[in-house]
């Protein structure tokens, strides 16, 4: 039988194997392995999301000031806020800032370097 030797029990499984049909040890394949370790993360596109990351906190998103009909005022630069007494929105910026990390994230992955 051409196969594989487990190293745990000696049984011989099958080439295609990729756990030992006797002890049900995982076999280790190099070639998957190797091929992970190579790949990297987009970096384009990590560098896009570093850069709206900055953005975001330069440009937050205001809210009217306290007392007044909640409402959102949208994005303005921080040393000039939309209305006197206007407040940064602390939940939206940090909605803003989680949503860019995560996707940036996310995408640098799926279009991460294969070899």
């Amino acid at each position: 039988m051409n196969g594989q030797t487990c190293q745990d029990c000696g049984h011989e499984s099958a080439a295609e194997a990729r756990f030992c049909t006797s002890c049900g040890k995982r076999f280790f394949q190099e070639s998957q392995t190797e091929a992970r370790a190579k790949e990297i993360l987009n970096l384009r596109i990590l560098y896009v999301m570093a850069g709206l990351l900055v953005l975001a906190v330069l440009f937050p998103p205001w809210e009217s000031p306290p007392g007044s009909p909640p409402a959102y005022l949208g994005m303005h630069f921080i040393l000039s806020p939309p209305e006197p007494e206007a407040v940064v929105s602390r939940i939206l910026q940090t909605v803003e800032l989680v949503t860019i990390a995560i996707g940036g994230m996310y995408l640098a992955w799926v279009f991460r370097e294969k070899p």
